[in-house]
């Protein structure tokens, strides 16, 4: 009879436990944790495709989170989305000839805007644009070309790099 109660406490603990885990999880899937508390600076960039992308996702510089994308707007005169980056005042000698692109975490995961540092000795200011841009790429679009190529060539045989030798006649 004394099992009984110890089983109860174990079990209630293993779901306590369990739920704690799926609320750690939720809150770092939807970037709840990662609400941009500090001072920041605002710049702009252009795409013409933004994919899955989505307020508050980061702004990465070689992995680095150094900001969040503050808003996202379509453009009606050049039919592009107008995306505002806002970036943390401690990461202020970013190059104002940076790009900026859309990669998705792993294979199906988040998207975010990805920094590439320049050259020139001027620093982006706070309401800059970002002129080197690169779309998101759609997972469709390469099944797509992927398919039309016709996928990778093969062949039965593989080409010789030397011509085949002539028979030797015996007499």
């Amino acid at each position: 009879m004394n099992s009984r109660p110890s089983y109860a406490i174990g079990t209630g603990l293993f779901i306590l436990l369990g739920f704690a885990a799926l609320a750690y999880l939720a809150t770092q899937t939807t970037s709840v944790a990662n609400v941009h508390q500090g001072h920041s600076y605002f710049v702009k960039a252009r795409f013409s495709n933004i994919g899955q992308l989505k307020e508050r996702a980061p702004v990465k510089i070689a992995g680095v989170r150094v900001g969040s994308v503050q808003s996202i707007q379509l453009e009606r005169g050049k039919m592009d989305a107008l995306v505002t980056l806002a970036i943390d005042d401690k990461y202020n000698d970013i190059p104002d000839d940076s790009g900026a692109a859309i990669f998705t975490s792993g294979l199906l995961g988040d998207q975010y805007v990805g920094l590439q540092p320049g050259g020139s000795p001027e620093n982006l200011k706070n309401g800059d644009e970002i002129v080197l841009t690169q779309s998101a790429m759609q997972l469709e679009d390469l099944i797509g070309k992927f398919l039309v190529n016709g996928g990778p060539k093969s062949s039965s045989a593989p080409p010789s790099s030397t011509p085949p030798k002539p028979a030797a006649s015996g007499g």
